[in-house]
């Protein structure tokens, strides 16, 4: 079945998105069922390679056959970083080629990118210690580098070239190639989304030059890496959906266009289906009549594309060390899901390190994310800032400056609403944010802190019938607005604290006789924020229901009782390019303080909102359901093991 579908002028058909229509033979992966396990298969051969490297002495010792785990962890770094390089460059926009987004769907499909990785580790050793020619390999041999040329663009090039033109037959498009295009809109990784079975033919076509030069006895560890290196950055690079080769590159030596295609040239082969078949060459599809006639133009057109001018950016900060991890521009599969701490994340604590280092070296925002909603372009930015540094009030100048600088960038860009994201806005730090508005008076851009919209979720989070509830946490902004709104319903708020108590008295003018200072803890209903202490939650009855009021969860210590979501709604299925969680949200949920930006746009409004100013709660709420953003539900019954 195919569906038409026409982004940035192109038309293409697309095909059904499932593993294949009719999943062929040897389709899937042989160690699928070890699942994140997998890695294990390589353990007798790193095992068996590292012990004769130590207990042979330096003559005997086979370091080509010891490296091989070297190029095994070179080849996963390699391909994580186009696919950081991809999502970032497509998420500035500059070079884009195709505007539709990535979806979870895809990114779940594509989750096993490593598989051919460690397929062909397993033969790599395999052919290290038993095929002739393959052991104690040389640094270098110029012969074999040529002979490795001379190979792929010839042999390897030309099979794959009719092996390609075969899998687009119905009969092996329908069992195998299918699950390949299921991706229209490719990323770096997508180039090696296939079913085993096409693997097993697609290292078989590349083992023609590595088994050429061993039979003549020129393999070399420089031509097997390169090689291998070769095949990685070609396969991603056309596959990365930005357009990066400079066109002085063709026009200083016209004739490359034979022997190089370009990312757009292959991205006409994921939307025409039937044009451009070639591997890395364009030349067969030229001498064979199967180029695309709009290959030159798509190329021209990608390369000119500017960066891309947002209509709401929303800007944030990493959390934890291990965040970056789980950022778009991170760990694919980490960043499709809630942010929870990992085990392993914890061996990886040297890159860690250095990531802090570089965020703190290269000390400025960045682009994190891109999204398209109605007629809106939307935007993630990052300020390279952890939460502990928040709290630091040596770091507020550095933090400030930092805000400050995005706020006057995305003034120049013409961006028309700039939401605050997490900590960039508080009343120590910021005033909210009111203090940039008092800096720039003549600010087009408008600063909204999405406090009312924060209100309006957690208003309607508490269960109707609600007559007095517990409210505990840092006294913020929203903290204030939800209690004076809760007083006008009747309902009444049970402190523990008397500074708290205080505090909430003086801006419940006239409504303070729905305010208690109590010690006890019976309440069913807590609205909590930053500051809730162990003890407290601990203290709670079996069954409360704790709702955040703060951008930050409490931490679930207790299973006989119910947490609610920080304020956030489920987002609209038009919502496009969304494949990444918003830190600890499930899938295509987003924070309160990020829809109030889109709203804000989507209405016009032309206020901002910020500092100790607060758009009218109902208003807003309305309009955030008018636009088809729904309120989450969780269920506050126990399920029986």
């Amino acid at each position: 079945m195919y569906i038409s579908y026409t982004p940035s002028k192109l038309h293409y058909k697309e095909t059904k998105k499932n593993m294949a229509s009719v999943p062929g033979i040897l389709t899937e992966w042989p160690w699928k069922a070890l699942g994140s396990l997998k890695y294990v298969i390589l353990a007798p051969w790193i095992i068996h390679s590292t012990w004769l490297f130590v207990a042979n002495d330096a003559k005997e010792r086979d370091v080509s056959y010891f490296l091989l785990l070297g190029v095994v962890l070179w080849r996963i770094i390699h391909n994580q970083i186009w696919i950081s390089l991809s999502r970032y460059r497509t998420a500035k926009g500059n070079g884009r080629i195709l505007d539709r987004g990535l979806e979870f769907e895809q990114v779940d499909r594509e989750n096993n990118w490593d598989d051919q990785i460690l397929f062909n580790a397993l033969l790599f050793y395999t052919g290290s210690r038993y095929l002739p020619g393959a052991q104690k390999l040389p640094l270098w041999r110029a012969h074999g580098v040529l002979l490795t040329i001379v190979l792929h663009a010839g042999p390897v090039e030309f099979l794959y070239y009719w092996f390609h033109r075969a899998l687009h037959h119905h009969y092996l498009y329908s069992r195998y190639h299918s699950h390949h295009h299921s991706s229209i809109v490719t990323q770096p990784i997508t180039s090696v989304i296939h079913p085993f079975a096409e693997h097993v033919v697609y290292s078989a076509l590349f083992f023609i030059p590595i088994l050429g030069t061993m039979l003549t006895r020129t393999l070399s560890v420089v031509s097997f890496t390169a090689y291998i290196t070769y095949i990685d950055f070609m396969n991603n690079m056309g596959h990365c959906n930005f357009e990066l080769i400079p066109n002085w590159l063709f026009s200083l030596f016209p004739p490359l266009k034979y022997f190089m295609y370009t990312p757009s040239y292959h991205s006409l082969h994921h939307t025409q289906f039937r044009t451009n078949y070639s591997l890395f060459m364009p030349i067969y599809d030229y001498i064979y009549e199967t180029i695309d006639k709009s290959s030159d133009t798509l190329y021209k057109t990608s390369l000119k594309r500017e960066e891309e001018t947002p209509d709401v950016l929303h800007l944030t900060h990493l959390t934890t060390p291990e965040s970056i991890y789980h950022l778009p521009l991170g760990f694919a599969s980490l960043a499709s899901q809630p942010h929870t701490s990992k085990w392993y994340l914890w061996l990886m604590w040297p890159v860690t390190l250095w990531s802090m280092i570089l965020t703190w070296i290269y000390g400025r925002t960045f682009v994190v994310e891109r999204q398209r909603f109605d007629n809106l372009i939307l935007q993630t930015w990052a300020i390279p800032k952890y939460n502990l540094q928040y709290y630091l009030q040596w770091q507020n100048e550095a933090i400030n400056s930092l805000i400050e600088e995005a706020i006057i960038q995305a003034e120049e860009k013409g961006v028309k609403v700039l939401c605050l994201g997490l900590l960039n806005q508080g009343e120590e730090l910021n005033r909210y944010g009111g203090v940039y508005v008092h800096r720039h008076p003549h600010l087009k851009i408008r600063i909204v802190d999405g406090s009312s919209l924060a209100v309006a979720i957690t208003l309607n989070t508490i269960p109707k019938g609600t007559t007095q509830v517990l409210l505990r946490g840092n006294l913020t902004k929203v903290a204030h607005a939800v209690a004076f709104a809760l007083c006008q319903k009747g309902i009444q708020i049970t402190t523990l604290h008397h500074d708290e108590y205080l505090k909430l008295t003086k801006s419940l003018s006239g409504m303070e006789s729905s305010l208690v200072l109590a010690k006890s803890y019976a309440h069913k209903i807590w609205l909590v924020g930053d500051g809730l202490s162990e003890e407290e939650q601990l203290r709670a009855p079996k069954g409360t229901l704790f709702v955040p009021f703060s951008q930050f969860p409490p931490k679930k210590l207790r299973k006989d009782c119910f947490y609610h979501y920080t304020p956030a709604m489920k987002t609209p299925p038009s919502l496009e390019n969304v494949h990444a969680c918003e830190n600890w949200l499930p899938r295509r949920v987003m924070s309160a303080w990020r829809i109030a930006g889109i709203v804000h746009a989507l209405e016009g409004w032309k206020e901002h909102e910020c500092g100790y100013n607060m758009s009218n709660i109902d208003k807003v709420w309305q309009a955030t359901l008018q636009h088809g953003f729904q309120p989450l539900i969780i269920s506050t019954t126990h399920t029986k093991n």
